[in-house]
């Protein structure tokens, strides 16, 4: 991570970190590294993306750059685009999971995949750089909408089965899937009942999606669905509910998609790729399908670098970013809530049935700080922690959230109670260590 670039690409609120001026440098930079790049560029619902993406567009013209606005587009679908359309870049304007105030700029390479920590290095020292072409070599702007047809059209011929006779309620985040995902699955033949599908700019994500699942439960319940999936506002990751309204979380899918795989003798070598946070019950379950996991630091790059170097098929992350190598580079959540549907019906089964094992009990906290790299390098709450550690039967996670000023931890246990005690002490100790920082 660098001082703009976070685990998920450069990210802040509107105006304040992500000001026109730090768009425009993001994008200049892309000229200065990459002269005569032709660039495909999305958005997800967000009232300043127009803003976000003409400061980023601004920018690359000025340094010689071709841009083609595709509009309203998943973050998958432009990592799709990118790689099949012929272009060098795709930059999508879009916070992902977090509120409408912030949004950000996530950059693909020619084949799809995010830039990794050294490449996005490179742009942020070129911000101090600005580069002005002559008006004869200024570089132009299409705004072409169609071309996320050929996303559509791919989701639309990727599965082998019909889906007919499913009924699935889909929260639509009101974010970048709200036409997409329906009109995908509606091809399949699966009756769907869209939840926050009416996007106004200032409603992605609020009480809705990926994050706020407690609405799609009670709608799956309500319309006696055979399951239902939540995407964020960029609809790269997704949450997914069973018939009987329980949440499947990443980590669960990521335990379907490997033993599924596996079973069909398609997981070779038998490993899979998580995070830190990859659940203790999970990781255990997939081991005794024969199954190993690969843990790497969270953020989906992470995931996909491991399993680029690897050659692994499948890695994912418990908020719901999968990663199915021979279906798609990036993760995408429309894409995998797909193939949770067709495993259930090539199996025949509920989705409720196909997780018969006990998953640690987890405790997440965020902690809002002033200092969160301070704090994080405290001694005070390396010795916490320590202490914690030698006591629990389980693991302690601290973290730096890498887009937000936020302090995670992650308390897992067999015992609800003694995580939550556990999680909430070392929330304190965090807040004492801030109080320390004015």
């Amino acid at each position: 991570m660098g001082l703009f670039f976070g685990t998920d690409g450069l990210r802040g609120k509107v105006q304040e970190d992500l000001s026109f001026d730090v768009c425009y440098k993001c994008g200049n930079a892309l000229g200065v590294k990459y002269p005569n790049a032709k660039i495909i560029l999305g958005r997800d619902t967000r009232h300043s993306g127009d803003f976000v993406a003409l400061g980023c567009a601004l920018g690359m013209m000025n340094a010689g750059l071709s841009v083609v606005d595709v509009g309203v587009c998943p973050t998958a679908g432009v990592s799709y685009l990118v790689k099949h359309l012929g272009f060098d870049f795709g930059v999508v304007i879009s916070a992902s999971h977090n509120p409408a105030e912030f949004n950000g700029i996530k950059i693909f390479d020619k084949n799809g995949r995010k830039l990794g920590d050294e490449r996005e290095s490179e742009l942020e020292k070129l911000f101090l750089k600005t580069k002005t072409v002559e008006v004869s070599k200024l570089g132009s702007y299409e705004y072409s909408p169609r071309k996320t047809l050929a996303y559509q059209n791919f989701l639309t011929h990727l599965l082998t089965i019909n889906l007919q006779g499913l009924k699935i309620v889909l929260d639509l985040a009101n974010g970048a899937g709200f036409k997409i995902a329906p009109a995908v699955f509606r091809s399949y033949g699966v009756k769907i009942i869209s939840l926050n599908s009416k996007p106004d700019g200032f409603n992605i994500n609020k009480n809705c999606g990926a994050l706020h699942i407690k609405n799609l439960q009670k709608n799956v319940i309500k319309h006696k669905a055979d399951m239902g999936f939540a995407f964020d506002g960029d609809s790269d990751r997704v949450i997914a509910v069973d018939e009987k309204g329980e949440v499947v979380d990443g980590d669960k899918i990521l335990y379907l998609f490997a033993k599924h795989y596996h079973q069909q003798e398609l997981l070779k070598p038998p490993v899979v790729v998580g995070t830190r946070h990859t659940n203790m019950g999970v990781e255990k379950a997939l081991n005794k399908e024969g199954i190993s996991l690969l843990r790497v630091d969270i953020g989906d790059k992470y995931v996909s670098a491991k399993l680029e170097e690897q050659k692994l098929l499948i890695g994912g992350e418990q908020s719901g970013h999968i990663i199915v190598k021979n279906k798609h580079t990036t993760g995408d959540g429309i894409l995998n809530a797909l193939l949770i549907a067709e495993i259930c019906k090539h199996h025949q089964k509920p989705l409720s049935q196909f997780f018969n094992f006990q998953v640690y009990h987890q405790s997440n906290l965020n902690v809002e700080v002033k200092d969160k790299m301070k704090i994080i390098n405290s001694q005070k709450l390396a010795d916490a922690e320590m202490a914690e550690q030698q006591a629990l039967d389980g693991r302690i996670m601290i973290r730096v959230s890498g887009t937000e000023p936020f302090i995670r931890i992650m308390v897992e246990s067999q015992d609800n109670s003694v995580a939550e005690k556990v999680s909430k002490r070392l929330e304190n100790v965090i807040r004492e260590v801030d109080e320390g920082c004015d």
